[in-house]
């Protein structure tokens, strides 16, 4: 038994002989309502397979009191196995911040007690929970690493231009600051996990162990298998280009820009059919631009689809992933288009290019480039031998992830690294 008390006046104890018991931060929020919390699903997912590689899971999550969105579903603590969840106070702004740092530092400080690995998700300014987590560990005398899977304050900044007034004035302010306290708690970090090349990229430099991992939540099952292939590739040489997109629809995500590059397509005289996936705060504007376009009969914008194989099938039915990312992050949507067969087309980027780095599973046009993604597209649609071949690529790419192998390879840097106190 090792004690450590730093500037803390409460000691921290850890069993060296048993490093099994994680503790993370993970900026999810739960919601609670009447005594009810609810759990993303996703996220309920991703605390199994943590529970599946460490004996103990601790969960400190923000927590939101109103009725849950959709794809958050009602929790109990007997639903995982050996994951204890730990909602903390959502507090994005100073007084509320403010209020509720002491006892959420306490409370945080004692769970660090109890724990043998460490491991946090940054992201954001006022109430990130996971960065006071880390200056916490830190001064109490314990290794943590920080995790994070997009450059958050370069999405902050380089989304300031849009939105009402006031969110973009507070945007402008609070990139800065940001960035600094990004870079004060990864080198203070003794390891740093970061999703993708994109944010390693940036991040790496700060570190002094820096790590590139990823983060799926999809087990093998979902790879597309070779009848579903065969299928595909036969639907590409009698019918139109099917081509698709799942995830938020949101300033950062290109969505504008998504739906120039289509009616470039239609304007050529390229046959197709286009979807995407996702709710989001630009839906209805989306909307009123595809009427404005008169892109209706080819563009469908279901907004959000709970059932996740249902978007699984989706991947699997597309002849191309269509993408238009503004920001520097690390989507896990690119990956789950890889495991369906579907080439990822879209704004070059470290991370794309990682993805497809081994057997070249996708096309990438400089980010901004409308006109050359859409030019790109349309020849891969008058290339039919050349896009079968690409999807062959990308599921070859598809191959190397599954949810089992990606959190069985965190777990082992986490082990290694921080096992050992």
């Amino acid at each position: 038994m090792r004690s450590h008390k730093g500037n803390d006046s409460l000691k921290v104890d850890v069993t060296e002989s048993n490093a099994e018991r994680l503790l993370i931060y993970a900026p999810v929020p739960l919601y609670r309502a009447q005594g009810q919390l609810f759990l993303e699903d996703q996220a309920r997912v991703g605390l199994r397979l943590w529970a599946d590689n460490f004996a103990t899971v601790a969960a400190m999550m923000p927590v939101i009191d109103a009725p849950p969105p959709v794809g958050w579903s009602a929790y109990q603590p007997d639903d995982l196995d050996r994951v204890a969840l730990h909602p903390l106070p959502a507090a994005y702004s100073f007084a509320g911040f403010a209020k509720h740092y002491p006892a959420t530092r306490y409370k945080i400080l004692s769970l660090i007690g109890e724990a043998d690995v460490l491991s946090f998700a940054i992201g954001g300014l006022l109430g990130d929970w996971g960065a006071v987590a880390c200056f916490t560990a830190k001064s109490a005398g314990r290794r943590f690493a920080v995790w994070t899977d997009r450059v958050e304050s370069e999405v902050t900044r380089l989304t300031a231009t849009q939105g009402p007034l006031r969110t973009r004035l507070r945007k402008r302010l609070t990139a800065g600051p940001m960035w600094a306290l990004e870079k004060a708690v990864i080198r203070r970090a003794d390891l740093g996990l970061f999703h993708g090349r994109e944010t390693f990229d940036t991040y790496a430099p700060f570190n002094r162990n820096p790590h590139v991992v990823h983060d799926i939540l999809l087990d093998r099952s979902f790879q597309i298998d070779t009848p579903c292939f065969h299928a595909k590739q036969q639907a590409l040489q009698q019918g139109p280009l099917q081509i698709v997109y799942a995830g938020r629809a949101d300033a950062m995500k290109g969505p504008l820009e998504w739906l120039s590059v289509l009616q470039g397509l239609r304007d050529a005289g390229v046959a197709f059919h286009a979807s995407w996936l996702g709710d989001g705060p630009m839906l209805e504007e989306m909307r009123r631009a595809v009427a404005k376009a008169g892109l209706e009969a080819q563009v469908s914008l279901p907004g959000f689809v709970q059932d996740r194989e249902g978007v699984m099938a989706a991947l699997r039915r597309a002849h191309i992933f269509l993408f238009c990312h503004k920001t520097p992050e690390s989507p896990r949507c690119l990956i789950e288009a890889l495991m369906s067969g579907t080439p990822i087309v879209g704004y070059d980027g470290a991370y794309p290019r990682e993805l497809v780095a081994a057997h070249g599973g996708g096309r990438f046009v400089p980010r901004g480039d409308v006109i050359g993604l859409s030019e790109t597209v349309k020849t891969l649609a008058q290339q039919s031998e050349a896009l079968l071949s690409l999807q062959g690529s990308a599921r070859q790419d598809g191959q190397a992830f599954d949810q089992d192998s990606v959190f069985r390879h965190r777990s082992a840097i986490l082990k290694q690294t921080l096992g050992g106190v």
